[in-house]
């Protein structure tokens, strides 16, 4: 019986398999699954071919839901896909899991001019000397165009053919391993794009009436769900397993409705956990969450889902509003050094705390005891927040260096497991704003015209608000790599590798330890000292020059990120927006 074109299908009345050009009818089996002839692997089991299923009679042919690659697009045929095949030359790498390694998060389609994952590789090496523990791509699953965030993904198995197709992401992983580089890939189980979506077709693999902020619902917990869990924990153990990631960022979690008595999340970490075990090396998960809650990444024997990690926003928004006076819409909260104290010693700025974004109160407590601040991912940058502003505009358009600077040792000397956006170590100046390419003039229209609703309510002029359809639009946002020869910005950069080398040869920035954090600050002159052992970092977060007493004297300094700055006994004096890392003589 054949296996490989083996298809879960129970809405199904009759089930063709079209392949090379001829026809064959499927059988239908137990559990909804159908099954093709014994002679159709045979004539396969050599050459990869095109294929596709003709659902209930009908003359057009849809993919595989399982598809590996589509090379005509996501309404085409399948095609096949041998992962067996690659000869992997990574045995030399070993992955610390997530330890508090500088994350790298980069966008394939803008990351280079030409936009594939071969043409990253030739960029690995600068990384490399960047001082990164792990490339975090975007989403790479199959989409409708040409260009795109990646979260209009319709297809989970199969790796966008504009990036380069499924043989060149094994290239890419290997050739990243072989430099001492992790890889972790960003996949989207929340929600399906609106093109080319035809699991419908086959199997509820949706929820009607159920939906979220990106449409219908993944049916979780409803009738026939056991297929679709298995559906999408198939696919996190296919990255890992033929793909050879390292760890996986699962998109919005928070949107991933499921009453059942194990949720899906707690599913995801002991397959993970299991795989890990057969391979013999760490594999991890990281949540984007923003529900503060620490059951996500406590164990699984304490009632936890047992995840590795998860995003903590309140960290970006604290930094962001400290550094930029932003106080609109979910900033409001967090307009205080107060809070950016919090957030460093807590974790969470809501840990059961009113939120007046929300209207109510939110989040949860972290138990010191069963999670390490490494467990939570920040950024003072990422796709999101700088592609969800009206104009795509980074902190370098609005920030001075030493304001940037700042946000670089906010961010790499503070206590969690730090996540960089590609381009923000030398301040680039190329903006990343909302891009799509839907081929249907309706639907790119109607996406174009609903983003410029949401920001004109918001007191943006439609000519300040870049036309995700507009291909300009997707250009301007590659990075330009020349800009690395800009004396300003290679400083910055300088900066950010010095701080990645500080982070890893000083063991107190790597304590994996919430009771080994306290701060202190003062509003009022807007002074702020995180301490971690020995070493204390001491910011200025104001526009005027301040002394910022410290626990004794004698402190030595490790790096200064503005001139002017110094320690004179126990007090350390620092110009606006300076900061200073300290090795003392006391924790």
């Amino acid at each position: 019986m054949s296996s490989r074109f083996n298809v879960w299908a129970p809405r199904a009345e009759t089930l063709s398999l079209l392949i090379d050009g001829a026809t064959h009818e499927m059988t239908q089996g137990d559990g909804g699954w159908w099954t093709a002839p014994d002679g159709v692997s045979a004539t396969t089991a050599t050459a990869d071919v095109d294929y596709g299923y003709l659902v209930n009679g009908s003359d057009t042919p849809v993919p595989d839901p399982r598809s590996r690659r589509q090379p005509g697009g996501v309404h085409e045929l399948s095609r096949t896909f041998d992962p067996g095949a690659h000869e992997w030359q990574d045995s030399g790498w070993t992955s610390p899991g997530l330890n508090g390694g500088v994350i790298y998060e980069l966008h394939l389609g803008t990351f280079t001019a030409e936009g594939t994952l071969d043409a990253a590789i030739d960029r690995l090496d600068y990384l490399v000397e960047l001082g990164i523990q792990f490339v975090e791509l975007l989403p790479v699953n199959a989409f409708n165009g040409t260009h795109n965030w990646g979260y209009d993904g319709v297809l989970w198995y199969a790796v966008q053919e504009t990036y380069g197709g499924p043989a060149a992401y094994q290239r890419f992983v290997d050739a990243a391993h072989q430099k001492g580089l992790g890889v972790i890939q960003d996949v989207v189980h929340n929600h399906l794009g609106p093109s080319g979506n035809y699991l419908g077709l086959f199997g509820p693999y949706l929820t009607e009436g159920m939906s979220n902020t990106w449409g219908d619902s993944l049916n979780l917990d409803g009738p026939l769900s056991d297929e679709v869990r298995r559906f999408v924990i198939e696919n996190i153990l296919m990255w890992m397993r033929d793909y050879h990631v390292d760890g996986l960022r699962l998109d919005a979690v928070h949107a991933l409705h499921d009453e059942r008595a194990v949720h899906l999340l707690e599913d995801f970490a002991a397959a993970t956990d299991a795989l890990a075990a057969e391979l013999g090396k760490p594999l991890f998960l990281i949540a984007e969450s923003d529900l503060n809650n620490p059951r996500l990444i406590q164990a699984r024997n304490v009632n936890g889902y047992g995840l590795a990690g998860q995003w903590s926003d309140d960290f970006h928004h604290a930094v962001h509003v400290n550094l930029t006076g932003e106080t609109e819409g979910y900033y409001s909260d967090f307009n205080s050094v107060g809070a950016l104290a919090k957030v460093l010693e807590k974790g969470f700025f809501h840990n059961g705390t009113y939120s007046s974004f929300r209207e109510r109160h939110h989040g949860r407590e972290i138990d010191a005891e069963r999670v390490m601040p490494s467990q939570l991912v920040v950024c003072t940058q990422n796709h999101d927040q700088i592609g969800n502003r009206a104009a795509g505009d980074r902190l370098s358009a609005t920030l001075n260096p030493a304001q940037l600077a700042q946000a670089a040792v906010l961010n790499l000397a503070g206590p969690f497991t730090p996540m960089l956006f590609m381009g923000e170590e030398y301040g680039a100046q190329t903006p990343w704003p909302f891009f799509t390419s839907h081929p249907e003039p309706e639907l790119g229209k109607a996406t174009a015209e609903g983003r410029l609703r949401e920001f004109e309510r918001m007191g943006w002029k439609p000519e300040d608000v870049p036309n995700p359809q507009d291909p300009g639009t997707f250009e301007s946002a590659k990075l330009d790599w020349s800009e690395l020869q800009i004396p300003e910005q290679g400083q910055l950069l300088e900066t950010y590798r010095s701080l990645i080398q500080l982070r890893r040869d000083r063991p107190d920035l790597r304590d994996p330890d919430f009771t080994s954090i306290s701060v202190e600050y003062s509003d009022d002159e807007r002074w702020l000292i995180l301490h971690r052992g020995r070493t204390a970092v001491v910011l200025n977060l104001g526009d005027q020059l301040c002394t910022a007493p410290l626990r004794a004297a004698g402190a030595e300094v490790l790096l200064s990120t503005v001139d002017g700055a110094a320690v004179e006994g126990a007090a350390a004096t620092l110009p606006a927006h300076g900061c200073l890392i300290l090795e003392t003589s006391r924790g």
